[in-house]
């Protein structure tokens, strides 16, 4: 979702099947955590006495059980001295009810049947009044990154993950990592995580999507949501339209995506790649690595991606290679985007215990520049409240 968390909310609600018809829809978007449902009106002292035991950020007001009673209940929620927005909900499109709760103070009016996309758009419109400040990644889609590798063992997935660990220590909003390689991916061992669902679940659903159903294919690890491959290898084909899906739920809920994806020459990560607003090539300075950089850089050039959707990160450069970063720019014919050093042992100890580098190894500062660095890109980028980047069409891809 569009933000760095769900608004608080109090449901006053007498409708019973209206309230339970908004939280319906609002499930399936996640915006309100709703903390309590109150069945009736309350005495104005009842309902202060509630504001200031839920201090919610929102009240989510039935303006059709009794609109004066409402209208009542609206002004005691202005009257209190913490700022609460109301979201006024109705049975119709009753256009008495919403211009006597505007001029009240409400802030949004919803009416059934309610639509998950407006729900949003509402939250949206209210987390900018709560926040003006915030950056396009705390307001709008989330930043979707792709990690790949022209050759195998060049250390994208160790790079995904500790960049989604720098990206989470910034405190620049929830971070989501996907593991898209469904034969061998890696972000289970990296996570420690035992038991879980994988993007497998989501690929395989034959019905609408909701929160209850995300939450099973989800792991919390570290303070970042996780989507491992499955433990076993699986064989199913990939379908780019139910993997726009997926992203375009998850672009909702989280501030960033790093997708862990097998090496660009996969099926899988041609797929991916066009729903990725970056896609990082990871290389090492070995010649093989290089050569076939080179190969997939040619290659996404003829298959459409504009120039500005890839870049290309060198992993374990060490001086003594003999290869400069300006001869691999050569190479490439493009300017590289950044350059990681080599150092085994402290990779090894964190990645054996499960944990994120410390600031205080040159590979841990290296991690935070390259987040930093995918951070002023994804601020650097003007995108309209409500859409996404425009990516190119379907990838055709040989079965």
């Amino acid at each position: 979702m569009p933000r760095a968390s769900q608004l608080t909310a109090l449901l006053i609600a007498p409708n019973r099947e209206l309230a339970q018809a908004f939280v319906r829809a609002q499930n399936t978007v996640g915006a309100f955590h709703i903390l309590s449902e109150q069945k009736s009106f309350l005495t104005d002292e009842a309902l202060g006495l509630r504001l200031r035991q839920l201090q919610p950020d929102v009240v989510l007001l039935d303006l059709s059980s009794g609109l004066d009673q409402a209208l009542d209940a609206l002004a005691a929620i202005q009257s209190n001295p913490e700022k609460i927005h109301v979201v006024g909900i109705h049975t119709c499109n009753d256009s008495d009810a919403l211009l006597r709760s505007f001029r009240a103070g409400a802030a949004e009016f919803l009416y059934a049947p309610f639509d998950p996309d407006t729900i949003l758009s509402s939250y949206s419109r209210i987390q900018k009044l709560i926040s003006p400040e915030l950056s396009f990644t705390d307001t709008d889609f989330a930043f979707v990154i792709g990690f790949t590798s022209p050759k195998p063992g060049s250390g994208a997935s160790t790079l995904a993950a500790q960049t989604a660990f720098s990206l989470r220590r910034s405190g620049k909003g929830k971070v989501l990592l996907i593991d898209l390689d469904l034969m061998g991916g890696t972000a289970g061992f990296y996570f420690k995580i035992q038991s879980h669902g994988s993007i497998v679940t989501l690929l395989e659903l034959n019905s609408n999507m909701d929160s209850s159903i995300w939450n099973t294919a989800v792991e919390c690890a570290l303070g970042i949501d996780v989507m491992p491959s499955p433990d076993e290898p699986s064989s199913i084909q990939l379908d780019q339209t139910r993997l726009h899906d997926i992203l375009e739920f998850a672009r909702r809920r989280y501030d960033w995506i790093i997708l862990d994806m097998p090496s660009v020459f996969d099926k899988t990560t041609l797929l991916g790649m066009p729903e990725a607003d970056m896609t990082l090539f990871v290389s090492t300075s070995e010649l093989p690595s290089l050569h076939l950089t080179r190969k997939a850089i040619g290659m996404v050039q003829q298959l459409g991606f504009d120039q500005n959707r890839y870049q290309v990160v060198v992993n374990r450069l060490d001086k003594r290679d003999g290869i400069s970063p300006g001869d691999m720019e050569k190479m490439f014919n493009a300017r590289l985007f950044a350059t990681v050093p080599n150092d085994y042992f402290s990779l090894h100890r964190v990645v054996t215990l499960g944990e994120p580098l410390g600031k205080d190894t040159e590979l841990g500062k290296a991690i935070d520049s390259l987040s930093t660095k995918l951070i002023s890109l994804a601020n650097a980028v003007q995108k309209p409240a409500g859409s996404v980047l425009a990516t190119p069409g379907k990838v055709a891809v040989s079965q």
